[in-house]
């Protein structure tokens, strides 16, 4: 029950932190480099203030980086600095007091004091040359932070993962990477909903197809969606077989043996059908579901008490926030606990237990109230600091958006439950991906040079990847329609353009037949021509852009291309494909 945690997957490998060669080497972002620079040049126009560096990426033709802070300066300063006439005289100011640097090629003054910086192409190929013999894990993000914690995927036993949970699943994993990534401890928490009243209706609904429910095996439940609603109805239409329910709820919390066995069961028939689903998409978490915190529920009830933050209303306990219409209800009138109790217990466990400095919970925009209830319940207890003060530990809720249908309704099929199964939708995606690759082979005559594995796996690689990278590409927060038409399109923003952009600088270094391990260290990176500038930069931006091939040094060009679309790749949890 409470300390049998099981693992939805195994547990991730790239979790813990480890020191690497490239980890000693690692170096800041070119943001917070020139962020230094621009601080010491404010430092000295307005001593007396304290000013936040305002840097951004420059349009085309303005620099590579802008600094924004002239404008919002002036009208701080105006009043008790006469030689200040304009923005533009405080940006020129700020200009002749940047601090020399290898980093800066030029700086340039336009409009309302808009400070242009362009960096030294010299500085720019060093940097991605230095990467290229330390490692991508050099330019990796330095956060303050080393153990995070990541709520997300979470689907309920007893019912099939639907497309409703790809979003969680999807942006979840991401944020994991780029943690990871940033060499901190990330903990993948998969908070099942294993818990609760609508076990007592499932367990007495398996007893009566099965006497010893306890050996029920996975013929018990064949359809999951199918056993839930099956159950459903009965508890609903039944009197007597809801009576039962209830009692079963009853011994299950008490730790019954024959009513634990058959909830171990039902877990473990779920977990074997999300498998399926995290194995596709290449997720791993570890399961601490509901019932895992529920030994905590009283201590932690019992401390709010005690802080004189839990009340009685109308036959519930309950946590007045203060602004918000409803209270925050962490015992039902009955007596049972919630979903309130049981995050509150969680956030307790990570905190206290797991030592977390940040925990970020990843559903629905549609739970964003009760996030926001719960998060300030815990404030008021004295478990995180005040929302202002920017400390840690910290709690964040990343919503998102619901999956369309191509009418723009939420995603159903033709099936009487309405839901699509996250399976049958994958499958779906390699199918047709897989479909395509034989078209375009077989159309360019090079069908024969591939063989049945590598169909496999490329068509698989390419469908799943194309899953993930539709759903990061659209903006978090809104809803988008889901289409295999456009996230299979091999162009425009898509995963397999970028694919297909990816084998294509595989193919340019293969061809050369040089060896650019060695390349890399003998030779040496020019970016002499605007477009390999162009290039650099938007590499040391971390971002993904194809150069054309020429001899060694646009050769490296090509391989830190590479490397940076396959990190990023993995990031948001794309295997790439080398051929294509």
């Amino acid at each position: 029950m409470g300390g049998e945690a099981a693992s939805t997957s195994s547990s991730n490998p790239h979790s813990q932190p480890q020191e690497s060669g490239a980890t000693q080497h690692r170096v800041e972002s070119v943001k917070r480099h020139l962020s230094r620079l621009v601080a010491k040049s404010l430092c000295a126009v307005a001593a007396d203030l304290d000013v936040e560096p305002m840097i951004e990426v420059s349009k085309s033709g303005f620099g590579d980086y802008q600094c924004n802070n002239a404008m919002s300066l002036f009208s701080r300063i105006r009043e008790s600095a006469t030689n200040f006439g304009n923005p533009n005289a405080v940006g020129q100011a700020m200009a002749d007091n940047f601090p020399p640097s290898r980093i800066v090629e030029s700086i340039s003054v336009v409009g309302p004091g808009y400070v242009n910086i362009a960096l030294s192409s010299d500085w720019i190929a060093q940097r991605i040359q230095d990467m290229l013999i330390h490692g991508i894990e050099s330019w990796a993000p330095i956060l303050p932070v080393k153990r995070v914690v990541l709520d997300f995927s979470s689907p309920n036993i007893a019912k099939e993962m639907h497309v409703g949970h790809i979003r969680s699943t999807i942006i979840g994993d991401t944020l994991a990477r780029i943690f990871e990534f940033a060499n901190i401890e990330v903990l993948r928490r998969n908070h099942v909903g294993d818990w609760g009243t609508q076990f007592g209706m499932l367990i007495e609904f398996l007893f009566e197809k099965f006497a010893n429910g306890e050996e029920a095996g996975n013929q018990a439940i064949e359809n999951l969606q199918g056993f839930y609603r099956n159950a459903k109805k009965k508890f609903d239409e039944n009197p007597d077989f809801k009576g039962r329910a209830q009692q079963a709820v009853v011994r299950l919390q008490r730790g019954e043996d024959r009513y634990l066995a058959a909830w171990k069961s039902i877990c473990q028939i779920s977990r074997n059908e999300f498998d399926l689903v995290y194995k596709r998409l290449n997720v791993e978490l570890e399961e601490k579901g509901e019932s895992y915190y529920n030994p905590y529920i009283p201590r932690v009830l019992e401390e709010l008490t005690s802080k004189g933050l839990i009340t009685e209303s109308e036959g519930a306990r309950v946590i007045f926030i203060e602004g918000q219409k409803a209270p925050l209800i962490v015992v039902k009138r009955d007596g049972g606990f919630n979903y309130a109790s049981t995050d509150l217990a969680a956030l307790w466990y990570r905190l206290n237990v797991e030592m977390a400095e940040w925990i970020i919970y990843v559903t629905d925009v549609g739970q964003q109230q009760h996030f926001h209830s719960f998060f300030s319940a815990a404030r008021l207890a004295g478990w995180l600091p005040d929302k202002k003060e920017e400390k840690y530990p910290k709690v964040s809720h990343v919503g998102f958006g619901f999956v369309l249908g191509a009418e723009g309704s939420r995603f159903r099929t033709r099936s009487s439950d309405g839901v699509v199964r996250l399976v049958d939708l994958l499958d779906e995606a390699k199918s047709q991906s897989l479909a395509q690759l034989i078209k375009r082979l077989t159309e360019n005559g090079q069908i024969a040079d591939w063989t049945d594995e590598e169909l496999d796996k490329t068509s698989e690689a390419v469908g799943y990847g194309a899953v993930k990278y539709a759903d990061l590409k659209n903006n978090r927060l809104t809803n988008y329609k889901f289409s295999y038409e456009q996230m299979l399109s091999d162009k425009g923003n898509t995963a397999v353009y970028l694919q297909y952009a990816h084998a294509r600088i595989c193919s340019i270094i293969q061809k050369s037949n040089k060896d650019v391990k060695e390349l890399k260290l003998t030779e040496s990176i020019t970016l002499g021509h605007p477009d390999e500038r162009s290039l650099g930069l938007h590499l040391i931006q971390f971002a993904e852009v194809v150069g054309s091939p020429e001899e060694t040094s646009r050769l490296l060009l090509c391989q830190a291309s590479a490397v940076v679309m396959r990190q990023c790749f993995h990031l948001l949890g794309i295997t790439p494909v080398h051929k294509l």
